[in-house]
């Protein structure tokens, strides 16, 4: 029988099990975008000086050449994951010349496609397969979408913790990972059922440059503010609207992940992995020797198939995500739903973090029941209108088939948080939790404080364009960087990664002797080393 968020929270007191939830682990990866002095797309190859992007655990790209990732490992505290992420991007600006980060998840000027260059990862099979696995998502989406960038928030709670969460359920009598994954797909579940409020509240993208529609004419709900600004007056984050990175082609067609339990969700991506694909049939999957996708399938590979949440596994050499999750289970989840806070130079805050810290936490020990076809189509229904609507006064959400004002719905979460906030608070001895809590609050009480509202003002106001604006943001946060001092230690760590990176990927490409024909085929039928 499920507990409800309540009951746990009374045994954690009581069985005085809180301390064990002191040592979660949070970690961040961050996508930005190269720019030239001019605003556009560098068309420079991925800095040398920063290392393989292969190879290289901190600073790699997405996908193209010049979205750079910026990754920091697994923190005992939030706030050290935010203060890794400030030292890594000062060690990447001051090796960057004239370049800049771009400072927002909506990219700058593009002059059409040929602008974005598919990330390069070398001559081995593997880098072969990530930029392979690149062109077949220009081939289906377009490249546009894929320049979009944003922030991930990775999060588990310590391993000695599990036991007696299970004590605390009465279910002791399960196999320890069986409940671990029962628990974290719960979580997943809940992320999804309240994650609208991550782009209401963190939302930074309300606006974008005409030049990322290509052409295409805007959507009639977007208004037009001195031609070359499109912006939703109540939109918040664009990014995780319609116009954002989606699979639509795979909903039509049924293709939905499954997030009931852990097996479900594995054999809903297979099946996309599995089955063909009549559109992508025609494109084909080689044009003469040249790949232009893995396969003709649903989906490439697991990764292609966007959600604001995933359950991860860590990978052991060339193992598919579905497969280590099968055999080891899940290690953590995945918040991808962030946008880039143009308004400070690593693109979050601290108080952001404690919230997202605290609301990952209270997803995770709230009841969450399955998911049926009614609530997943409120999901997205709710997500798409936040995104695009979510300042506007009196909004209407979606809950088990019955209307409720975001407010309402907003503030009835912030209740059942600050359980969780006060045992944040109690085993770290902060007040930031409950602080953060109601540094919220006020944001849903007044919207007009909320990031996506400070970027249409600026636009409007101060900037005249949205391009000007986050032009003007990104060369204030470069200042901020390549004033930094960088303690001497950390930043040898960081060359000596470097350099080690472009070790490993020479010997890497040194050892490949299998052609990438053959590799592929191996790769699917799951017949390469790990």
């Amino acid at each position: 029988m499920s507990q409800s968020l309540a009951d746990r929270l009374n045994k954690i007191e009581k069985y005085n099990h809180s301390k064990l939830l002191k040592n979660s682990l949070t970690g961040l990866e961050k996508e930005s975008l190269r720019v030239n002095p001019e605003g556009n797309i560098s068309q420079l190859p991925h800095p040398g000086v920063l290392g393989s992007a292969l190879k290289n655990p901190w600073i790699t790209t997405d996908y193209s050449e010049s979205l750079l990732e910026l990754i920091t490992p697994p923190c005992e505290r939030a706030y050290k994951s935010l203060d890794f992420l400030l030292d890594v991007e000062t060690f990447v600006y001051q090796h960057l010349n004239d370049e800049l980060l771009w400072t927002s998840s909506m990219p700058c000027v593009i002059r059409g496609e040929d602008d974005i260059q598919i990330a390069n990862y070398g001559k081995s099979n593997a880098g072969k397969m990530k930029s392979v696995y690149r062109q077949g998502l220009a081939v289906r989406y377009g490249k546009m979408m894929q320049v979009i960038a944003g922030i991930h928030f990775n999060y588990s709670v310590p391993v000695d913790f599990w036991p007696a969460f299970q004590e605390i359920d009465n279910e002791q009598d399960k196999e320890l990972q069986t409940f671990i994954d029962e628990r974290y797909m719960a979580m997943t579940r809940n992320i999804q059922r309240f994650g609208w409020l991550i782009p209401y509240l963190f939302g930074s993208s309300p606006a974008i440059c005409k030049s990322f529609l290509a052409g295409v004419p805007k959507p009639q709900s977007m208004d037009v503010f001195e031609d070359y600004t499109y912006y939703e007056r109540w939109g918040t984050s664009l990014r995780m609207g319609d116009i954002g990175y989606t699979n639509h082609k795979e909903d039509k067609r049924g293709i939905k992940a499954n997030y009931n339990s852990l097996d479900k969700y594995i054999d809903s991506l297979r099946c996309a992995i599995n089955t063909p694909h009549e559109e992508y049939q025609k494109i084909g999957l080689k044009d003469g020797d040249k790949y232009l996708q893995l396969n003709t399938n649903i989906l490439q590979i697991e990764n292609e198939y966007y959600s604001s949440v995933r359950p991860k596994q860590v990978l052991n050499g060339f193992e598919k995500p579905t497969d280590a999750l099968e055999k080891r289970g899940i290690q953590y989840v995945e918040l991808r739903s962030v946008d880039i806070n143009s308004f400070r130079p690593a693109g979050l805050t601290h108080k952001q973090l404690y919230f997202l810290e605290l609301f990952m936490l209270f997803c995770l020990l709230r009841e969450s029941p399955e998911i049926d076809n009614q609530e997943a189509k409120e999901i997205d229904e709710n997500q798409a209108l936040v995104a695009h609507k979510g300042r506007k006064p009196g909004l209407v959400l979606s809950r088990k088939g019955e209307g409720i004002p975001l407010k309402l719905w907003a503030n009835e979460l912030f209740d059942e948080m600050l359980g969780v906030a006060n045992i944040l608070n109690s085993i770290h001895d902060e007040v930031c939790y409950v602080a953060t809590l109601e540094a919220q609050r006020d944001l849903v009480k007044d919207p007009d404080k909320t990031p996506s509202a400070k970027v249409l003002r600026d636009i409007i106001n101060k900037d005249g364009s949205y391009y000007s604006f986050a032009k003007r943001k990104s060369e204030e946060h470069r200042d901020y960087f390549l004033k930094r001092k960088l303690r001497e230690d950390i930043e040898k760590k960081f060359e000596l990664a470097a350099e080690e990176s472009i070790k490993q990927q020479g010997q890497l490409e040194a050892e490949d002797k299998l052609d990438f024909d053959i590799f592929l085929q191996k790769y699917f039928a799951n017949e390469l080393d790990e």
